[in-house]
């Protein structure tokens, strides 16, 4: 069980009580890259897998079990909510350091954090962390402690460290161009059986997550890039090919997440890869993050459908053109509702990410967003409010409201970090009426209509199973709750509003006084 290495990443499911209820877990996909990567210069190595594991109490065990000598805390940067960097996991990352040290290991770091925050990392005792996309400073960094190499520590490009009290960083090292070059992940290290497991009693089906791509070249300034910065970089088609029928072979998934920042931004690529699937009968049923204007090029939304898309995710964030421009975001509220409505006619399903609270934005902003949500009728929504990071422009013009606290707890945290319109309770009980209308809607939806999903292109165990009673006891609940979740939400407008010295007329220019009726439908 000894291991030169122990890989482990300090995202516990179980510290997140919001996605510990949706129970969707996927494995550490960075971690199972560096492990890969290592591995193959020749290195053993074990994995400890945070996402499944009760406390940090079972990374200690995993110290004991496999004696490493270096403990590599390589946070899975495909993960969005690692980009967060959540107070709890921040927690949990400074106590797993704490623990390898006491167990002898030289204790490496990489991810958003440590990219942001070296020093904060090294001075809870960390011997090295890596600054931007780890793999290759990772080996190096190995080669240099084992001896195979001299090279001192000042030349190891995205390394930092400590000397003579001082932290040193080096420069960044260029982001990896050739992706095919890298080898695929140590799904060994993985229980998946466990994963099998969990997902089946769940949802009904095994999804497993796959990268097409690292970074993204958009410049939407409240999206933090600590890793790839604004490259990106893609791997060829046939490459994700070669993958998906290695994991068909092996693992057997029923479904694949791709978890690339905007999948298939290549022209063509998505063309390309929907014949690769249709020449090796390689449908998986996949879920993806897309860009509204992408959609909308020639042949893309078709191609989609024919390489198997089942839910294409995109980042709608607003159904006020005013603040999509003030996000940078580069999207126009017309291309969300064209491509919601092309993927709906290809059969394929949509979610929204909403974000609410951005500077400037007022009540008739919201409910502009609103109506969006209701006039596009997406199959699923996540709602978020701004959230400053590191390295971004709106980081900078809110930083001198920030407090101490500059980060959630947890990712249903929804505190406003900085003085936005409304305060903190304001927005968590917009979640609580959003949520609260869209279940109404939908159940409505599911009642009066025939599902969308068509036999013969989904599996049997995605397709969505109608529970007309369930249906029926959701639009009686939220019928009667929502009311009373709207009315405290209007008094919130109100009451939080003028604790910030804001105008009544930012709540709404001409119904300040009253509840909107937009939001009333």
């Amino acid at each position: 069980m000894s291991a030169d290495i122990l890989f482990g990443q300090s995202y516990f499911l179980r510290f997140d009580p919001k996605l510990m209820a949706a129970m969707q877990p996927y494995p550490p996909l960075g971690s199972l890259y560096a492990a890969s990567y290592v591995r193959s210069l020749g290195y053993e190595v074990a994995l400890f897998d945070a996402m499944l594991a009760e406390s940090e109490i079972e990374w200690q065990h995993a110290l004991m079990r496999h004696q490493p000598r270096f403990a590599v805390l390589f946070e899975d940067n495909f993960n969005y909510l690692s980009k967060m960097c959540l107070l709890r996991m921040r927690t949990a990352a400074f106590t797993m350091i704490s623990m390898a040290k006491s167990a002898g290991c030289t204790v490496i770091v990489t991810g958003s954090d440590a990219s942001d925050h070296p020093e904060s990392y090294l001075s809870h005792g960390a011997d090295f962390a890596i600054v931007g996309e780890g793999e290759i400073t990772l080996g190096e960094l190995l080669d240099r402690l084992t001896g195979r190499r001299d090279t001192p520590f000042g030349d190891i490009l995205g390394l930092a460290w400590t000397k003579d009290i001082e932290t040193q960083i080096n420069p960044r090292r260029p982001e990896i161009r050739d992706l095919d070059g890298l080898p695929f992940p140590a799904w060994d290290l993985v229980d998946l059986e466990r994963y099998r497991g969990i997902w089946k009693a769940r949802h009904g089906y095994f999804s497993m997550n796959v990268a097409s791509t690292r970074g993204c070249p958009y410049h939407c300034n409240w999206c933090a890039k600590p890793i790839w910065g604004q490259r990106y970089h893609v791997r060829s088609p046939e490459n994700v090919i070669a993958e998906m029928q290695w994991l068909q072979n092996t693992c057997q998934p029923d479904h694949i997440w791709f978890v690339d920042d905007i999948f298939g931004l290549k022209p063509g690529w998505v063309s390309r890869f929907a014949s690769l699937v249709e020449d090796h009968s390689l449908r998986l049923p996949f879920k993806s993050l897309n860009r509204v204007d992408l959609l909308l090029r020639d042949g893309e939304i078709e191609a989609l459908r024919r390489a198997g898309s089942h839910t294409v995710w995109v980042g709608a964030e607003s159904g006020s053109q005013k603040i999509l421009d003030a996000m940078d975001k580069g999207t126009r509220v017309e291309q969300i509702t064209q491509a919601v409505h092309r993927l709906h006619s290809a059969g394929i399903r949509v979610g929204f990410f909403l974000q609410f609270g951005y500077p400037g934005e007022t009540r008739t902003d919201i409910e502009q967003t609103l109506q969006l949500v209701w006039s596009c009728m997406p199959d699923d929504i996540g709602m978020s409010v701004s959230y400053p990071l590191p390295g971004t422009e709106f980081f900078h013009s809110v930083k001198a409201q920030l407090g101490d606290r500059q980060n959630w707890i947890d990712s249903n945290d929804l505190a406003m970090l900085y003085q936005g319109t409304f305060r903190t309770d304001f927005y968590r009980q917009l979640h609580n009426v959003l949520h609260k209308e869209f279940r109404l809607r939908r159940a409505w939806q599911r009642v009066r209509q025939t599902p969308m999903d068509q036999p013969g292109r989904i599996p049997e165990s995605l397709r969505i199973n109608h529970d007309w009673t369930r249906d029926i006891a959701a639009l009686l609940y939220h019928a009667f709750t929502l009311p009373l979740s709207k009315a405290r939400l209007h008094l919130l407008a109100r009451t939080s509003s003028q604790g910030l010295g804001i105008s009544p007329q930012a709540l709404s220019p001409s119904q300040a006084a009253r509840p909107s009726p937009q939001v009333e439908d």
